[in-house]
């Protein structure tokens, strides 16, 4: 009621021309939004790859750029969604300490070997006795030195360290490097793995030019479909190491200090280790085909 009345003297006050006592009531009852400036939108990255599997509820996608190696300038040319589950999982560093100690140790063969009683030289029998002939004493017939035993209880090499870790272990281990690699901006997707020449110099330039590191492991889906340029130019590069994603490990993503993966590579990384999560045939060694495998 105020804000009419005081509306209502500042329209008589007013000269001729303006705006009638309605217009200033209803005014003061509502008042006008100032207009806000529309900033207008630039053209948006486009969205190279969807998360196709099944995403948790309480989770959503992970982005990151999807970069191209036929130039340099090429850094972003679009956005993949990864899966959580795959690319960011808890960081377990207990069992990423335990999947790099089994890669370790699993092929360690340990020749170390001493000998026994048996074995030593000397030991047998004594020409005469000890006390009682009058002559100096002596050790055995095959040594003028007695030279005693063996060790007890030595190592008896060759001695192997193999074990084997459980598969959900290892593939657990593969999601917590995946996720630190990401989360440290080593990991780097790219659309493929095409380069323009096959000289080295250019893969070496362009790892320098994207702050990639001195080594640099780049995973392909499958290693038929390979670029050639690619295959050269990493036979010639001793840092700059190109594997299939089936052989795709922690040791090697921990070797490196840069990750590149394809799109096709990651599509076939989240269908695999989300597999054991749900899988239901156990893995034994010698029963294959499993029965839900993706």
């Amino acid at each position: 009621m105020l804000q009419l009345v005081r509306a209502g003297a500042r329209a008589w006050l007013r000269p001729t021309g303006c705006r009638g006592l309605n217009a200033l009531a209803e005014e003061a009852v509502h008042p006008a939004a100032k207009p806000e400036s529309v900033v207008s939108a630039g053209p948006q990255a486009p969205v190279l790859r969807r998360c196709e599997l099944p995403v948790p509820a309480t989770r959503r996608p992970v982005q990151a750029w999807v970069e191209s190696l036929r130039d340099y300038q090429q850094e972003r040319v679009g956005l993949a969604e990864l899966h959580p589950e795959v690319f960011s999982t808890a960081p377990r560093m207990d069992i990423l300490h335990q999947v790099a100690i089994w890669q370790k140790n699993f092929k360690r063969i340990s020749y170390a070997k001493t000998k026994t009683r048996a074995e030593v030289k000397g030991g047998g029998r004594k020409p005469w006795p000890q006390k009682g002939s009058g002559r100096s004493r002596q050790g055995s017939t095959r040594s003028p030195i007695w030279r005693g035993g063996g060790i007890a209880h030595g190592p008896r090499g060759p001695t192997s360290y193999y074990y084997m870790l459980p598969m959900k272990v290892r593939a657990q281990g593969l999601k917590v490097a995946l996720t630190v690699k990401l989360a440290q901006d080593d990991l780097h997707v790219v659309d493929s793995l095409e380069l323009p020449t096959s000289d080295p110099q250019y893969l070496t330039e362009l790892a320098r030019y994207r702050h990639w590191g001195d080594s640099v492991l780049l995973v392909d889906a499958t290693h038929e479909d390979m670029p050639q340029n690619t295959v050269a130019a990493t036979s010639g590069l001793k840092t700059f190491n190109l594997i299939p994603a089936v052989g795709l490990n922690v040791h090697s993503m921990l070797k490196h200090q840069t990750l590149v993966l394809t799109l096709r590579t990651v599509t076939f990384l989240e269908e695999k280790l989300l597999w054991h999560d749900s899988r239901y045939t156990p893995l034994y060694p010698f029963r294959l085909p499993y029965r839900d495998l993706p």
